[in-house]
């Protein structure tokens, strides 16, 4: 079988927001490149509908779980995000790749079958993952770019074997208070 599903999700709440507090460690270490309570909440969320079997065939479990590099610098808040997955499905996530290795990243998950979810960086989904992803296909459900205020949306991409078209689909699961169910353009 070589069909392929990506689910595509932003971090979760970084400090210096609509959401008060700092941003703290999964020790509850403050730090700055970290999530908000917000965002640990959101991640929790993320554990219970991707890892629970709470989200139906939208939101089927994934195989493989991709997050930038925590240890390169810059945000940690990608890796944060699917920690609380990865530790529910019992494997641990890909962070080899480092924001701005998104071609490297998306040429070896265009390779894999199965169901992927990748946690990344909101500015670089739009500018380089989804154009080397999809290798520039265009579409009404493809964002030209992530809003800078959503981390709410599971933007969704099948194919039914190498080299066809992407369907794709934006997602609203609803998980927390204040989430939308408005598409990004």
């Amino acid at each position: 079988m070589t069909a392929l599903t990506v689910l595509i999700i932003r971090h979760a709440e970084k400090p210096g927001e609509a959401w008060a507090g700092p941003g703290l460690t999964q020790l509850g270490e403050v730090n700055k490149k970290s999530l908000v309570l917000r965002g640990w909440e959101r991640a929790g969320a993320w554990a219970a509908l991707f890892g629970g079997g709470h989200g139906g065939a939208d939101y089927p479990t994934p195989n493989h779980i991709y997050a930038a590099n925590p240890n390169v610098e810059g945000s940690r808040r990608a890796h944060e995000t699917i920690i609380p997955l990865a530790a529910r499905l019992g494997f641990p996530p890909v962070t080899r790749f480092a924001v701005g290795e998104e071609a490297a990243m998306a040429a070896e998950v265009a390779h894999l079958a199965g169901v992927v979810l990748i946690s990344w960086e909101h500015k670089r989904i739009g500018e380089a993952l989804l154009p080397e992803l999809t290798r520039g296909q265009a579409g009404p459900a493809l964002p030209a770019r992530w809003d800078s205020a959503r981390y709410d949306v599971v933007l969704r991409l099948d194919r039914a074997a190498p080299g066809a078209l992407w369907r794709v689909r934006q997602l609203f699961p609803r998980l927390l208070s204040g989430d939308s169910a408005q598409p990004m353009v």
